[in-house]
């Protein structure tokens, strides 16, 4: 069985195209939506899976951009591990009662798709500076 470097790619880029798309976004949603897909590695590599979920419930309504991209992130990690429950209300209490390994694992996985984030973030959301 080979592996396809599209399997990871090509979710990411498909939720960051259609998320950039929606209609009626100004440009302070944009550059919430595309400060957050950067930043999802650096988040994930110093606080941990948990929190990266428990701040997807945590966030604010004057944050939506933020929470709708980390909201993406784990619909994608989801589809690619396999792995139900991640995304939506339940997905804390999963990480939470995964074993030791498939949580690490997850974790690897999840680290690997902030790095597509951050990467399709640039190039989808180009023209949209700061935050």
């Amino acid at each position: 069985m080979s592996f396809d470097p599209r399997t990871i790619a090509t979710p990411i880029y498909e939720a960051l195209h259609n998320l950039r798309s929606l209609p009626n976004q100004d440009d302070t949603r944009l550059k919430q939506q595309k400060s957050q897909a950067v930043e999802l590695y650096t988040y994930l590599s110093t606080w941990g899976m948990m929190r990266l979920k428990a701040e997807e419930m945590a966030l604010p309504n004057g944050m939506l951009g933020k929470k709708q991209v980390v909201e993406k992130f784990f619909e994608c990690l989801q589809a690619v591990s396999g792995i139900p429950n991640l995304s939506g209300q339940q997905g804390l209490t999963t990480l939470k009662n995964l074993g030791t390994d498939e949580y690490l694992g997850i974790t690897g996985l999840g680290l690997a798709l902030a790095q597509e984030f951050s990467f399709w973030a640039t190039a989808i959301y180009a023209g949209i500076e700061g935050e």
